[in-house]
């Protein structure tokens, strides 16, 4: 999945398809991963506050270290599920 810098804070990209969502207005933190507009992953490298699902957490990555990897260039992720 390929994703775009937005903003200074995510790396955000399109699903490919639209999920059923249950957005409630939240505060972001480094490594949430969250569902946005119900069709768009978002990756957050720093907080921001707006109304999304969230789906997980990237575990083991400080923010410092979120923010190299995303924070520079778009990027290709992958998910898995488990």
């Amino acid at each position: 999945m390929e994703l775009s810098s937005y903003g200074g804070f995510e790396q955000v990209g399109p699903l490919g398809r639209s999920l059923s969502t249950s957005d409630v207005r939240i505060r972001t933190e480094p490594g949430d991963i969250v569902l946005y507009a119900g069709n768009q992953i978002s990756l957050f490298y720093a907080p921001n506050t707006w109304a999304y699902t969230k789906l997980g957490h990237i575990n083991n990555k400080t923010a410092e270290e979120l923010t190299e990897l995303l924070g520079n260039n778009d990027v290709s992720i992958t998910i898995t599920v488990r």
